[in-house]
This record gives structure tokens, sequence and C-alpha cells, in this order.
């Protein structure tokens, strides 16, 4: 008995320290740089935002929020890095409705992470439209007459996107399911390299996010036919949505968030998501935001959490639906 007790309370002695030093080192979070990392390349909307709110969070925090862009497999290669990281807050991923809502069904066990057991939800942040988008050059001035030209030329047009298994993907896919067309699809390394073909001449179309189309319609290097979502957009409020244009069914809308590794202290989380939700709801951000046509979500870390769980639900119905592959 007494050589049991011991044993346990040598056990209690050797744990205890580690304990108490994380409690501690959740309590004095941060004590050194965040890293905040954006899957996708640097210039496109996920890039503005990530950007947006690791200045914020670097005024909150007291400590540097690097953003650092580890691009790849459709998001992948960076949700992945963090997906294994050690889960102490000091590294961090944009999430999107691609990694956490298209890649589990898309990818399916090549897949090397799960989105959600292998991740802490901190924050949900914007939901965003895309934009149906042509080169100027191209004959047509509205969807049924896009819808034409596909059908008269199958296979001809193509449509790029910032990756395969995005929802600018996904949004080609929809189109071409719901509009019966067949269209040839371009994926790149993200949006800013694919707007560069569009606007060249050597893509058709491209269904993106508002912010990195927005200077380009407005210069009349593209022309704007339709948004995926149900709903206009203040920031083009001429636009009209494509479910208003002969395709009543289409409504996809692409969201971003932030998540950390599987595991992480709770008290670390509260204070990411204090700090992101209050960025969110502040007046100026919120409008600035709209301006870029994302909607902010400022939830608390539960709420994010089944957001995103619903979300992938939902995008796998479309890749269900549409046959969509990498």
């Amino acid at each position: 008995m007494q050589r049991r007790q011991l044993i346990q309370a040598l056990a209690v002695g050797a744990t205890a320290p580690g304990l108490a030093w994380a409690q501690g080192s959740a309590q004095n979070y941060p004590v050194k740089p965040v890293h905040l990392i954006n899957p996708f390349s640097a210039g496109g909307a996920l890039d503005q935002l990530a950007r947006m709110l690791g200045q914020h969070l670097s005024e909150k925090l007291g400590q540097p929020v690097v953003v650092e862009n580890r691009t790849g497999a459709g998001g992948n290669i960076g949700a992945e890095y963090v997906a294994r990281a050690t889960p102490d807050g000091y590294i961090l991923v944009m999430a999107s409705s691609a990694t956490h809502g298209i890649a589990p069904s898309m990818y399916g066990s090549r897949l090397p992470f799960d989105a959600l057991k292998d991740f802490t939800s901190i924050s949900a942040t914007v939901v965003q439209k895309n934009v149906l988008v042509l080169n100027s050059a191209v004959p047509v001035r509205n969807v049924q007459e896009l819808i034409a030209l596909a059908k008269a030329q199958p296979g001809k047009l193509s449509f790029g996107s910032s990756g395969a298994g995005t929802s600018q993907h996904l949004s080609g896919e929809l189109f071409k399911n719901l509009a019966k067309v067949d269209m040839l699809h371009v994926p790149y390394k993200g949006s800013a390299l694919a707007m560069q073909d569009l606007i060249g001449g050597q893509l058709t179309m491209m269904f993106t996010d508002i912010p990195t189309a927005l200077p380009h319609i407005r210069t009349n290097k593209l022309r704007a036919l339709g948004l995926t979502a149900a709903q206009p957009s203040p920031a083009l409020p001429d636009v009209q949505p494509l479910a208003q244009q002969g395709l009543p069914d289409f409504d996809l809308k692409a969201w971003y968030g932030v998540m950390g590794p599987a595991k992480m202290p709770e008290a670390v989380v509260t204070r990411l998501n204090a700090s992101i939700v209050e960025y969110l709801s502040n007046p100026r951000n919120r409008e600035k935001l709209l301006s870029m046509g994302m909607e902010p979500m400022p939830l608390d870390a539960a709420q994010s959490g089944t957001f995103i769980a619903d979300e992938l639900k939902k995008w796998t119905d479309v890749v269900k639906m549409t046959g969509a592959t990498v």
C-alpha cells in the first residue's frame, strides 16, 4: 500500500508542473509571434482578409501576427501543415469552403487530414459570393446568351479557377450541370494567376471572388454576368444572381474562417475569438468588408464549429450532384 501511494505521489509530482506550465502558457498567450497560414496564393480575397485580420490581431494580442502563404493542392498543403502543428495557438490557418467543405468529399481517403477532428474551430469570419465574369471580348451580354454559345461550341469554352476543389471550381461545375453545357475547367494556383489569363484572353470566363474581379469590372476589362448566391451584393448592385437568370437552383457561397490544430487550450481560443469578433463587429470594418463582397459572421467558437460542420454537409451534396473530380 505504501509503495502504491509513493508511485501515485511521484506520478502527480511529475505531471503537475507540466499541467501548471500549460495553464500558465495559455494565460500568458501570446509570448511570441503568431503565424496565420493562408493556404492560397497572395493577391486573392482570402489573402486580403488574412492581412486585415492579421493587422488587427497584432494590435490586440501585442505580438506580430505573420501571414504566411503555403499554397498547393487546392489549399490542402497549408491546411495539413496546421493540422500537424503543436496546438498552442501560434500556428493558425485561414480555413475556407475549399479546405474544410469541398476537399473531404473531393479527395476522400487521399486527404491527409480530417477537416473536423484535426482542427479547433476558432472563428468563422465571412461568407462571400462569387461572380461570373467574362473576358470583355466574348460576344455575349447575358447568361442565356452565354449558355447558347456554350451549347453551340461544346467543350470549347473554358473557365478558370483558383484550383481544383475550390468554390470557384464547384461554381463552374454547378453551372455546367444546371445549364446542361460542356466546358473545360482550367485550374490555377490562385485567383490572381487565373485572372491574368482571363484578362489576356486565354480563358473565356471565371467564377471568382468579388474583391479580385471588382477592379477589372470597373475598368471594363471584364464583364460581370451574374452572382453565384441567390441574393444580390452591395458591391455589385447592378449584377443579378444567376438564380434570377434562368438557373433557379444556383445558390453557392464561399466562406472563410480561422482554425487551429485540434486540442487547443480553451483560454487561447476564447481570446482569439473575442479579438476576431471585435474586428467583424466594428461598423467601419463591416462596411469595408461588405463593399468587397464579404458578409461578416461574428460567431463564437462553438457557433463557428457548428457552421463549418453544416457547410461541410452542403458542399458534399454539391460535389455529389455535379460529379466534380480533382
